[in-house]
């Protein structure tokens, strides 16, 4: 057949027989840094009464929670705390209140983004199909834990924000899209190996386009013509990098329109004190809303709005990422510098 019939072939299916059942929209929060937040001391606060901040969220409507996991981060270069014990807990204490749960796969040490995707340093001597195995193994093994303990994610990311591949030199794209793609398949493969007999997660591919229309369409296009199968677009979406909330729109219409699947802004946030607008190294800079408490809540406001408006009900969640945290990620947080909750945690409070 010949290339391009194939791949239109491959678009016509992804329209009409994509399998991702209809999910309640997600309001949702990575709270990855939560527990550490915790064992520093942090006491998350809402209307100045100490709360668990997960029945925070679940008190203000949140009903997903997401946890990103890492190989071995206690040898990464950051060393941070997310590793399966860690995020067992986590998942556990949600699963407790009843909250649906996306797991993350990094496939790292430390942070998976367009600008780094580092492979572990005991799998860089790997071959091409040996590293493939081990994706499988780790994944399937990770999915094992979390299904015998009876929390079995609700979706899964195999990547994060793997716009520019994974798993590098292996899976860097675009030089290397057949070994992504493998690597992308494999880490799909593990998943439905590892659940047990339990209901099969959905599968998101994560991307950091948010209001790119053209890389996103070019991302998506390419992993279909590659045959790896999916059922959720993930995008980041943090205006700062990524445009404006018209673009942002527009990307989410191209989008449902061109793949015919369910759409979720899996990361977004937005500062409640000046930090990505001010100073003279960022002149060139038009703060889309004031960094201030009602210029966050009026942002979150809008990104909510864009993802309902997508055209055939495929807009279906927004992610916040990293409400309850400490240090200086907490401008992009929900709680203010005595850890009170600001006004965004109203955002889907229902009208009063």
């Amino acid at each position: 057949m010949h290339n391009r019939l194939k791949f239109a072939l491959a678009l016509f299916l992804a329209a009409c027989c994509t399998s991702a059942p209809a999910q309640t929209y997600a309001v949702g929060a990575d709270v990855s840094f939560l527990a550490k937040a915790e064992q520093d001391g942090v006491v998350f606060k809402d209307n100045g009464k100490a709360m668990d901040a997960l029945t925070i969220l679940r008190n203000h409507h949140y009903n997903w929670v997401r946890l990103r996991i890492f190989r071995d981060p206690a040898v990464g270069q950051w060393k941070l705390p997310n590793d399966l014990d860690y995020t067992l807990a986590l998942a556990r204490r949600a699963h407790t209140l009843g909250l649906h749960f996306l797991l993350d796969f990094h496939y790292a040490d430390s942070w998976a983004d367009p600008g780094k995707q580092p492979t572990p340093d005991p799998w860089l001597h790997l071959t091409h199909k040996q590293l493939t195995k081990r994706v499988y193994r780790y994944t399937r093994d990770t999915v094992a834990a979390f299904a015998r303990a009876g929390l079995m994610p609700d979706m899964v990311q195999v990547g994060n924000e793997i716009t520019n591949g994974m798993l590098w030199p292996d899976g860097k794209l675009p030089a290397n899209w057949n070994n992504f793609a493998d690597l992308v398949k494999a880490g799909i493969r593990g998943v439905r190996a590892g659940r047990h007999g339990k209901p099969m997660p959905q599968i998101m591919i994560h991307i950091d386009r948010g209001g790119d229309p053209a890389g996103s369409v070019k991302f998506f296009d390419q992993l279909l013509a590659h045959n790896v199968s999916f059922d959720v677009i993930g995008l980041s979406y943090y205006p700062w990098w990524h445009g404006s909330i018209d673009s942002l729109q527009q990307n989410l219409r191209n989008l449902a329109a061109r793949y015919n699947r369910p759409i979720v802004v899996v990361e977004a946030a937005y500062n409640w004190t000046p930090a990505e607008y001010k100073g003279a190294e960022h002149k060139d800079k038009d703060a889309p809303f004031p960094e201030t408490p009602e210029g966050q809540l009026a942002f979150l406001k809008a990104v909510d709005a864009a993802v309902r408006a997508t055209p055939g009900g495929l807009g279906q969640g927004v992610f916040w990422w990293e409400p309850c945290v400490e240090g200086r990620l907490r401008t992009r947080g929900f709680f203010d510098n005595d850890n009170n909750a600001l006004p965004v945690i109203h955002t889907f409070d229902p009208a009063q």
